[in-house]
């Protein structure tokens, strides 16, 4: 068993001792930070990214075992891809960098590519905000390769790694997503170049916290520099993307956090999500901090299912989606939209209600389920009709 948890120690201790004892902290990485920005509702999300838990190892001992994440061989796959843009200095993606973003700029001929390398996190974070200053009283073109950039949320610092960072001539900063999918005659699927654009917004926000230390700020360009394989090559291609909306939306769903402080120091004492502790123990840790599952959740989370699960078994609505959630009012539970629906329960002048109850009754007269009439008196007449 962990040692009961101290109410005053520091948020690091705590959020330590919830993780376990001796078990290292996942990193939160901008892919999880879009995520969490998606549904900021989720205090059980938060507390556990917050705390640097292995979500996946948790989903494994509860039972409810994820396959949410990249398999090995697409890893592998754009990890190869990534080394070939970035070759040679990063020459070509300094060369896409320049023709989608910045035609009217001197070629990037001598573009420097500073060190990065330091210890810890918090080393790396320092070293690439003085790299970043550098580069603009420098001027020129550089390349930030793997820099290390600081966002708070919720009141605690995440460290976040983007595959680079463009510092152009005239001072400003563009983000880099250098990803494995293809683009086909100059287009690539929608939904993975929307999912890129959320978690290059997450980018944009740690750059901008950095900027914003430095007199007078640098600008950090709203759009951001796609490089994927061209068609069916593995010959690099790229895009410019807006990320503003992105941006704008991640911003504010960040701030509606819960700050994961107060998440912590309202948890039971002793609680521990350590994957080691029994299958009880650990399910009443994690039962211990609310949820809100949609379906959204099943791409985007590794415990989308021990929590659809468990909002299924509550007969909660937030399984049937967000949307549907929110038509229902003030109704939680699948069980309370049928009582509502056959008029056993909830007020009629609800609109959800009425409107509940007006589709009960289209369905029913649609199927054929209206009380039936009433039986003659002499349904033996019924018997000497003919059949027409």
């Amino acid at each position: 068993m962990p040692p009961p948890r101290t109410r005053g120690a520091a948020l690091r201790q705590q959020l330590a001792e919830l993780r376990g004892p001796d078990v290292p902290a996942k990193a939160l990485d901008a892919r999880a930070l879009a995520a969490l920005a998606a549904n900021p509702g989720c205090k059980r999300r938060a507390i556990l990214d917050g705390a640097g838990v292995n979500k996946a190892a948790l989903a494994g001992a509860l039972g409810s075992p994820s396959v949410f994440g990249q398999s090995q061989f697409a890893f592998t796959r754009g990890n190869a891809f990534e080394s070939r843009v970035k070759a040679d200095g990063g020459a070509e993606l300094l060369r896409l960098a320049h023709e989608k973003l910045d035609p009217g700029a001197e070629p990037p001929a001598h573009a420097r590519v500073p060190e990065l390398s330091a210890i810890g996190p918090e080393g790396r974070a320092a070293r690439t905000a003085l790299a970043l200053r550098e580069a603009v009283e420098a001027g020129g073109w550089t390349l930030l390769d793997h820099p290390m950039l600081a966002l708070d949320v919720a009141g605690t610092p995440a460290f976040l790694e983007p595959d680079a960072v463009v510092v152009h001539p005239d001072g400003s900063w563009t983000v880099v997503e250098i990803k494995s999918f293809p683009m086909l005659d100059g287009s690539a699927d929608p939904a993975k170049v929307g999912a890129a654009a959320r978690q290059a917004a997450v980018y944009v926000l740690a750059l901008e916290e950095v900027a914003a230390k430095l007199r007078p700020a640098p600008p950090v360009r709203h759009r951001i520099l796609l490089v994927c394989p061209k068609d069916f090559s593995n010959l690099p291609t790229a895009s410019a993307v807006d990320v503003r909306r992105q941006r704008a939306v991640t911003r504010r769903q960040l701030a509606r956090l819960t700050r994961i402080q107060d998440i912590a120091d309202a948890l039971p004492e002793g609680t521990c999500f350590s994957p080691e502790l029994p299958a009880a123990e650990l399910t009443a840790a994690v039962e211990a901090v609310p949820a809100t599952y949609a379906p959204e959740c099943l791409s985007a989370c590794e415990l989308a299912f021990h929590c659809r699960d468990r909002s299924r078994a509550a007969g909660a609505v937030t399984s049937l989606g967000r949307s549907v959630r929110a038509e229902l009012g003030g109704l939680s539970t699948v069980e309370d939209v049928l009582a509502a629906a056959r008029g056993e329960a909830g007020d009629p002048q609800d609109p959800a209600v009425a409107a509940l109850r007006r589709a009960a009754h289209l369905r029913a007269e649609a199927l054929g389920d209206a009380p039936e009439p009433r039986t003659p008196e002499h349904p033996e007449s019924l018997e000497a009709a003919p059949c027409r």
